[in-house]
């Protein structure tokens, strides 16, 4: 098996990992600041004992050669652990992979601000396309019955907040953030504990928990694994089959309509990135020199 092809296969395979995410937040009966309680708890005790069992400490202690970045990126994936759930609960799924989707946007703009990347003519025309097709989904949560504004600037919040930690992640890129997702998880937690009840989840939710857990662990664990084989752009085409894939999945089980102008701003946010990755990639591999023979 190639190199390409391994890393298709395992950011492919996280992908889907992470597809019913949005389900399971639906579909497990528990108060919404409990569910994330349990959600960012268990998903933290999950990716923290991987780590451990595979490598030991040695990647928790490398954390601290990141600095502030490390710290930065601690702080945004505990938020967007809680963050997501709330979203969820509180508008259409469709709103918020579609929101989220706009992450590399405020990724490309951080970079520009903190890093000096400059930000090409390609992701000019990305941006505008994306900030479009979200002025369409927000105008569209007026008229779904499901949809709400409320939830929809928690996704918003979420995208942004979390492509500072991205951002961050970057400018300390020889530390792996994969030990970093299980400590911001479990210092979430403990942030959450004082406004949740913990013990208002059902016995009877708990095997559907665990499976959750269990599935956005081994997602965070797939997907970090990818980039090692692949390029940046090809993560990126395959993790917006998650923005596709979900709504569907929630619609196909529960009957969750996303409506119109979801549909037609989610078209326009994912059909940009789409191209702009794939314009992305395109160049890439023309600008990589063939392999000596020998």
């Amino acid at each position: 098996m190639t190199d390409q092809t391994k890393g298709l296969l395992l950011t492919f395979l996280g992908v889907v990992c992470i597809v019913p995410e949005a389900l399971f937040v639906r579909v497990i009966d528990a108060p919404m600041l409990t569910l994330a309680f349990w959600k960012v708890t268990s998903v933290g005790i999950v990716i923290g004992a991987g780590v451990l069992l595979l490598q030991g400490t040695a990647p928790f202690r490398a954390l601290r050669r990141g600095g502030w970045s490390s710290a930065i990126y601690v702080g945004g994936a505990a938020c967007a652990g809680v963050g997501f759930v709330l979203a969820v609960r509180l508008t259409s799924v469709a709103n918020v992979v579609f929101i989220l989707a706009s992450l590399p946007v405020f990724a490309a703009l951080y970079s520009r601000v903190f890093l000096g990347e400059p930000i090409s003519r390609r992701m000019f025309f990305t941006i505008a396309a994306v900030l479009m097709g979200l002025a369409v989904i927000a105008y569209g949560s007026g008229e779904s019955e499901r949809a709400s504004w409320v939830g929809d600037l928690v996704a918003l919040s979420i995208s942004a907040i979390f492509a500072g930690a991205l951002t961050a992640a970057r400018h300390a890129r020889a530390v792996s953030m994969v030990p970093a997702v299980a400590l911001a998880y479990l210092i979430a937690a403990l942030a959450v504990l004082p406004f949740a009840d913990p013990l208002a989840m059902p016995v009877s939710e708990l095997p559907q928990m665990a499976l959750y857990a269990a599935f956005i662990g081994l997602s965070a664990g797939l997907i970090s694994l990818g980039p090692r084989y692949i390029s940046s752009a090809e993560v990126g085409l395959l993790v917006l089959l998650e923005s596709v894939l979900a709504p569907l999945l929630v619609w196909a089980v529960l009957g969750e309509d996303p409506g119109l102008y979801a549909l037609i701003g989610g078209g326009i946010v994912l059909g940009a990135l789409f191209v702009s990755n794939l314009i992305a990639l395109s160049r890439r591999r023309r600008v990589v020199p063939p392999m000596p023979r020998h």
